[in-house]
């Protein structure tokens, strides 16, 4: 699965947050349709509502699909499901990949990324990031990522403001990280085995 959000903040039309990271998952499925790319895994987008108001389009649909990161009881769909990708950092490059805790992901990531180093991206780092929809997932088990990205203006201009419009946007970074993204589905879909997870989080205490 990859996705981003499409729900924007309300001063401006939401062009880096996130219409961009909704364009580049679109872009990646339309690069490997091109190609004639036919995967041995299915391969679902999804583009978020709500994500600004909390995640709950993403953790409505776990709750839904794959289980209750409260009970931590599963449902039998979340064992089918490889890894979640997302994007959500603005128009900026991918420079590589939070692992989000998960250490036995690291060196599949980093022969992954080898092509792309002469585009900058190589870095697969064992830290978290927060504040979007791949935690949903990370709560129940599912291997869930975001790509470390540019900052480009995100954080300093555009971030839930009245400058996020459409002229912030690079297309040749979009392009880059379109392509990664699709490297990326790609392998994961080819796959013989599920990509490693990390030991069930256990259920929180009340």
């Amino acid at each position: 699965m990859i996705g981003g959000h499409l729900d924007s903040w309300h001063a401006a039309t939401g062009a880096t947050d996130n219409a961009a990271g909704s364009a580049v998952m679109l872009e990646a499925i339309r690069i490997l349709k091109r190609v004639g790319f036919t995967p041995r895994r299915t391969i679902r987008v999804v583009l978020w509502s709500s994500e600004e108001q909390g995640l709950f389009g993403s953790r409505f649909y776990v709750l839904n699909h794959f289980g209750d990161p409260k009970t931590m009881i599963l449902k039998p769909e979340a064992a089918k499901v490889s890894a979640y990708y997302n994007l959500d950092n603005g128009t900026g490059k991918i420079r590589g990949v939070y692992l989000q805790g998960n250490s036995a992901i690291g060196p599949i990531f980093q022969s992954w990324l080898a092509p792309f180093k002469d585009m900058g991206a190589n870095t697969v780092t064992i830290g978290n990031t927060g504040g979007t929809d791949h935690l949903s997932f990370d709560a129940v088990g599912i291997p869930g990522f975001q790509f470390i990205q540019d900052n480009m203006d995100y954080s300093t201009r555009t971030h839930h403001s009245n400058q996020d419009t459409y002229d912030k946007l690079s297309e040749a970074d979009l392009k880059q990280a379109a392509t990664i993204t699709a490297w990326f589905v790609y392998n994961t879909s080819q796959r013989d085995e599920m990509m490693p997870r990390k030991e069930l989080p256990a259920a929180p205490k009340n």
